[in-house]
């Protein structure tokens, strides 16, 4: 007989995530009732916004509570319907949470065409960070041509596709990554003008100053901390700033006390919006047709990391978490 598997939230890390503060519980495979689907996961995603849900703290969404299924996206077969609108055999991408089988009513669940790419993509490029990147950088940044881009968190899921969309609409591209590998990636595979490994530079200032010398135009920002500090100082006027994430200061039980920019902003007229991809939900099929197109036209790459087996995913988040992915950090659950 099958086992349900499923990861829940044991203690709230302090600093970093630990595998302790996951517990894998195992039972019986749920049915599906009426009205519902049983999907069967195949690729769970790990992403960083999942380390805000295990915070105890007011966000855009309510935290996991000690207990609960962790929160996160997946990708699943479906094994058993009592749901119209789903066949077995058909694949869908939701939010399923860390585990082995999911029982939904399929609010939230969309059809995956496995003719386009890999299903895994699903959680990629043609999923969640697909998305984020698109608006993220066409409706908040509003690149025009000509302009500078610049990316931190450039190797992550969300950022090679940004430069790459920066690129696509005629602007100068600049990544920032962990690693030298990674900067080779960007500049060498996914076309980026340049980029520098963030570890091995001890001036950000002088060294975005070098590599965008007609300033920066729009910022892409997933990190936060002193690399945006140094962004912000080099801005244009007119300047847009997308604020995406803070991965920096993520696993910090005290928030960094940082320079006060603001001035920046008055003298060059800037301009700095956060957003969700949620924000774009009504034109999620705009988005998602627009990536598969330039994904089938060659105009965009991906590149995706897989960990194995449902007892995988703590380990895969913390290795996310420590920057150690280049592209999309999955597991594959089944095959």
């Amino acid at each position: 007989m099958a086992t349900h598997s499923r990861w829940v939230l044991a203690s709230r890390p302090s600093g970093m995530p630990e595998e302790a503060n996951f517990r894998l519980e195992q039972g019986p495979v749920p049915e599906a009732k009426q009205g519902e689907l049983l999907a069967e996961i195949l690729y769970l995603t790990v992403d960083p916004y999942m380390r805000g849900r295990i915070k105890n703290a007011a966000s855009y969404a309510k935290p996991v509570e000690i207990g609960e299924l962790m929160q996160g996206g997946g990708v699943g077969r479906v094994i058993a319907s009592n749901n119209p609108k789903f066949a077995p055999g058909d694949i869908v991408e939701g939010m399923t949470g860390w585990q082995s089988h999911v029982a939904t009513d399929g609010k939230g669940y969309r059809k995956v065409d496995p003719s386009l790419a890999p299903v895994s993509t699903a959680l990629g490029i043609l999923g969640m960070p697909g998305l984020t990147a698109y608006f993220g950088l066409l409706d908040v940044g509003q690149p025009k041509a000509g302009e500078t881009v610049l990316v931190s968190g450039a190797a992550g899921a969300v950022g090679s596709l940004v430069g790459q969309i920066g690129k696509i609409t005629g602007c100068r591209v600049v990544g920032i990554a962990g690693a030298d590998d990674k900067c080779r990636w960007l500049t060498e595979e996914l076309g980026f003008d340049a980029a520098f490994n963030y570890k091995t530079v001890a001036d950000y200032r002088a060294k975005l100053r070098e590599l965008c010398p007609n300033g920066i135009d729009v910022y892409f920002d997933n990190v936060g901390g002193t690399i945006t500090d140094a962004a912000i100082a080099e801005m244009n006027q007119f300047g847009r700033i997308s604020i995406c994430g803070q991965i920096s200061g993520y696993n910090a039980d005290k928030p960094e006390t940082g320079p006060r920019l603001l001035f920046h902003f008055v003298v060059r007229r800037l301009r700095a919006q956060g957003f969700l991809v949620f924000d774009f939900f009504d034109r999620y099929p705009e988005g998602l047709r627009q990536m598969a197109a330039w994904l089938s036209e060659g105009k965009l790459k991906y590149r995706e990391q897989f960990d194995y087996g449902i007892e995988r995913v703590p380990a895969a988040f913390i290795a996310m978490l420590e920057g150690q992915n280049t592209g999309k950090m999955l597991v594959k659950v089944a095959d």
